[in-house]
């Protein structure tokens, strides 16, 4: 069976244009895409409408802490939000604030976080996410590029943002803590004519009365800086808990968390701290996970090690009940009716909870994702999407098993075409269509902010182009296999795609991450591998190496071996694990320079002799 439409022809190609395959949507909406429905032009209106629904319900909830010990999860109804918001908004009337002007929200998870977003909601104010591992550099340019006058600000990022308040401070009016502010944070500020609050006294500048002001769909709700989403999610309800820990200067996260408020379900948040993460996850008990390929990676390898250390008969049984109910599923059986006597073996929950599982940024390891499909006991489903196309553009369909490895269809407000890449060797016109996918629909971003020339760039003839390659499979799904962008042609001619390069080195046990180079002058790739600590120990234990970490990683091949993982610190990675190639670039050049010189320098030696090489 296939799961999508043809709508429209596949193009030939011209002399300017490769061809393109056919049109296609989602069978869910073979009449037409999906519209907004009637009544709502904003966010704040299917907020106020879960208020009205549910105003005693919980909506937001956090730990608290006391003397560094971290008690049960406390709520913030969906009443007490929306009223927040609203005296938050009308304290930013108050400083001159208007409707379409922009503010910042600087800091990790929290419910403040969502109630500036909703302020901003309420008020018509377009907001404008930082993460909150950016640096002031970071920070100094998206004030300026985005004209923030105001920003809600995490407490321990106010000296950070303070830093660059020299060079941003024709823009930057007012800065509101999550929390405190110090009053000598308060006369810095003053210095450079910016007002610094705390929650409290900011909230107490506010009050619940005054008209709203009407919103309009064409209202520029936020501007994203990207780092570099799945489709409706089915089935979330007033019961549901979502566990929010992915950063919400993601769209990924605020997708999610926008549907939950949407559905009036309830969203927990984590205390920040990664060592504290599965603690937080074992309080909550949530009912959804939202995750990218790194964390169920690691999800996975521990599930495994807990069952691979639990003793013989343990292991038979589990993949006895592993087996068996995977070969159900495999035959079309709904996860929960494949083997339900056999499911207390098999479960390996997440807080105990866990009943949809969401998986986006990347694409998720077939054989990670039919794991977590037999061993969670939930609806793992796989999904596709970017900041352009506001969350996702394509999802798989729960408890269709065939999905599995694919990113699914078409969601019901996008329409998908590939478009061919002969310098690749893609065709989207053969017999299995490959080519770089294209969007066009209701739910994609208007353009790049000051940034026209891009824009056009991406956005031919109505479609978005997202420089990511994708295969159409028969039953309707589609299957990410390359990136445009990420390819090199080598001197010789060659191109290379290094992301198949390093997902195929990452499937080695002894490999925690890898950066693949290449470039046009030179004829062979090099490559950043960061080891997994442990394996290598071992290895090196098992050849009577007694060489510390970081010894062991010297080498003098055409691979560097580095003891420090890729981490958000230096740039390197985003937010969501991808690597920031530009940036791992300039960070290893002159180890990438060493790793050319001396590979070239190994090749000019002579043979040695044969009996040298026993």
């Amino acid at each position: 069976m296939s799961y999508t439409v043809r709508v429209e022809e596949a193009r030939p190609a011209t002399e300017k244009m490769p061809s393109a395959g056919p049109v296609y949507r989602s069978i869910y909406a073979k009449d037409g895409l999906l519209e907004l429905p009637e009544g709502l032009h904003s966010p704040w209106d299917f907020f106020s409408e879960s208020v009205k629904r549910n105003p005693k319900s919980p909506l937001l909830g956090q730990r608290q802490i006391t003397d560094s010990k971290a008690g049960p999860y406390v709520w913030l109804t969906y009443q007490e939000v929306h009223d927040e918001a609203v005296r938050m908004a009308s304290a930013m009337r108050s400083r001159g604030v208007n409707p379409g002007d922009r503010c910042g929200i600087y800091g990790t998870n929290c419910s403040q976080w969502i109630i500036a977003m909703q302020a901003c909601y309420s008020h018509a104010v377009t907001y404008v996410p930082l993460y909150d591992t950016l640096g002031p550099n970071a920070v100094e340019f998206i004030i300026n590029h985005g004209e923030v006058s105001i920003a809600f600000v995490q407490e321990n990022k106010i000296p950070s943002i303070l830093s660059c308040l020299p060079n941003c401070s024709s823009y930057i009016k007012t800065i509101v803590s999550f929390a405190n502010v110090t009053s000598l944070q308060k006369k810095e500020g003053e210095k450079l004519g910016v007002s610094c609050f705390s929650w409290e006294e900011f909230s107490q500048l506010g009050n619940l009365s005054g008209e709203l002001p009407e919103k309009q769909r064409t209202d520029i709700c936020t501007l994203m800086y990207t780092s570099g989403t799945t489709g409706e999610p089915k089935g979330f309800s007033e019961d549901d808990v979502y566990f929010s820990y992915l950063p919400l200067a993601h769209v990924y996260d605020q997708i999610v968390e926008n549907y939950c408020i949407y559905k009036g379900s309830a969203i927990g948040y984590w205390r920040g701290d990664i060592r504290f993460l599965m603690d937080d996850l074992q309080e909550l008990k949530p009912t959804i996970f939202c995750g990218v390929p790194r964390v169920y990676d690691r999800i996975y390898a521990g599930i495994f090690h807990k069952v691979s250390s639990g003793g013989t008969l343990k292991k038979m049984l589990f993949q006895y009940a592993y087996n068996y109910k995977l070969a159900n599923m495999e035959k079309g059986l709904p996860h929960d009716k494949a083997a339900p006597l056999m499911d207390k073996i098999i479960k390996q929950g997440l807080g105990g909870r866990i009943r949809l599982m969401f998986s986006g940024a990347a694409p998720l390891p077939h054989h990670v994702e039919e794991y977590l499909r037999v061993t969670s006991c939930a609806s793992v489903t796989q999904g596709y999407g970017l900041t352009e196309s506001c969350g996702g553009c394509l999802t798989s369909i729960a408890n269709i098993f065939p999905m599995i490895g694919t990113v699914g269809v078409p969601i019901t407000t996008i329409e998908v075409r590939l478009e061919s890449v002969p310098e690749m060797g893609y065709d989207a016109l053969s017999d299995k269509p490959r080519g770089e996918i294209c969007l066009r629909g209701t739910t994609l971003f208007s353009g790049y902010h000051k940034r026209e020339d891009l824009t056009k760039d991406v956005l031919v003839d109505g479609w978005f182009h997202t420089g990511d390659i994708g295969e159409w499979q028969p039953n309707g799904a589609m299957k990410i296999i390359d990136r445009k962008k990420n390819i090199f042609k080598l001197s010789q001619g060659e191109y290379v795609a290094v992301e198949n390069i390093e997902g195929i080195y990452l499937q080695c046990p002894l490999i925690a991450s890898i950066w693949v180079y290449g470039n046009s002058f030179e004829s062979f790739l090099v490559a950043v591998v960061v080891p997994e600590r442990l394996a290598l120990e071992n290895w090196a234990t098992t050849r009577k190496l007694t060489d510390d970490f970081k010894s062991l990683c010297e080498n003098p091949k055409a691979i560097y071996l580095e003891p420090n993982p890729f981490d958000m610190e230096r740039d390197l990675i985003t937010p969501t694990f991808k690597l920031k190639r530009p940036q791992l670039l300039k960070h290893y050049k002159d180890c990438i320079d060493k790793l050319y010189n001396e590979a070239k320098e190994a090749r000019l030696r002579p043979f040695p002799p044969m009996q040298d090489l026993n």
